[in-house]
């Protein structure tokens, strides 16, 4: 029995990524507050899985709620958000949370989100248990979205990922990493990669953030990311792959100039954004040659979609831009 959610590849298809075939695995509806779930993370916990799930209430206010599953597809996520205590500072102001990530280093579980301080930037918070919840100092300046921690230190520095932007529905996006010493003060800002030139991969022309946290193999970082375009009907969000260096990841070593997965199901094509696929979580297992990533879906649902991690790397280094 898999270690993580898999269902086999349907026999009629051909790609690299298949979606499970009961999506959406979260209903907007699954709290009673909630309009919209959606970009969530979920990591390994206990003898199954938790979470930390965007959950937007019919006010649209934005904020982060923990949930817990068994088999990481059937969940139960808490009906009030996550209340912060004091980590490493004082400051914990916070308008409102959104698009979070999970990652276990070291001691203790790490969460990032979109924090909203003056406008948007990146918030950082641990926790050990999924019930005590402690707030440290924000990453960044405004503004600021998509961060990203690397699963472990990078010659000697924590790292993450970040897609610096401004204060509304950003026409652009880089992705930069960036280092510390202690999880509060970041420096050493270098660019990984921009979007790609239209005639190139024209999916991803227009902005690019990374999604889940990376994933170390032997052919360097599998970094899931988002690309998008803009189109006469808005904003397209697709997901794509990379490969980065294992000690230098602001070096991109390959790039998939296909999308692995864009918006094609009624539930990616409608709801409160339409035409959105976008991945915040992966669960892997090396053994089994297995990945499965989480997906917002339209900005209204979670989503899941299943892969063999070989044939995603094999697929990033023979398709790349």
């Amino acid at each position: 029995m898999s270690t993580i959610p898999w269902q086999d590849r349907p026999e009629n298809s051909k790609d690299v990524m298949w979606r499970y075939s009961e999506n959406p695995i979260i209903d907007r509806y699954s709290i009673p507050s909630s309009n919209s779930i959606f970009n969530s993370a979920v990591v390994p916990f206990g003898d199954g899985y938790a979470g930390v799930f965007r959950c937007d209430n019919k006010a649209v206010q934005m904020n982060i709620f923990a949930g817990f599953s068994k088999d990481g597809i059937n969940w139960d996520i808490n009906h009030e958000p996550i209340v912060m205590q004091s980590g490493n500072t004082e400051m914990i102001e916070s308008a409102y949370k959104y698009d979070p990530r999970v990652v276990w280093i070291e001691d203790r579980y790490w969460i990032t989100w979109c924090n909203g301080y003056n406008g948007p930037t990146i918030g950082i918070g641990y926790t050990f248990d999924f019930k005590e919840f402690f707030q440290c100092e924000n990453a960044f300046l405004p503004f600021n979205r998509n961060g990203v921690l690397f699963p472990q230190k990078i010659n000697g520095k924590y790292a993450m990922l970040s897609r610096p932007s401004d204060n509304g529905h950003t026409p652009f996006g880089d992705i930069w990493i960036s280092y510390s010493p202690d999880m509060k003060y970041w420096g050493e800002h270098r660019l990984v990669m921009k979007p790609s030139p239209f005639e190139q991969s024209a999916w991803q022309c227009t902005k690019v953030g990374a999604g889940p946290i990376p994933i170390l193999t032997d052919e360097g970082w599998l970094m899931i990311y988002h690309g998008v375009i803009n189109t006469c009907n808005g904003f397209r969000y697709a997901m794509g792959s990379a490969l980065l260096d294992v000690d230098s990841p602001d070096q991109v070593k390959y790039r998939t100039q296909p999308y692995l997965l864009g918006p094609a199901e009624t539930y990616e094509m409608v709801g409160d954004v339409p035409n959105v696929v976008f991945p915040c979580a992966a669960l892997h297992d090396i053994e089994e040659d297995k990945l499965a990533v989480y997906y917002g879906a339209a900005d209204t649902h979670v989503a899941i979609a299943f892969g063999k991690l070989s044939e995603v790397i094999e697929f990033t280094k023979n398709n790349s831009l």
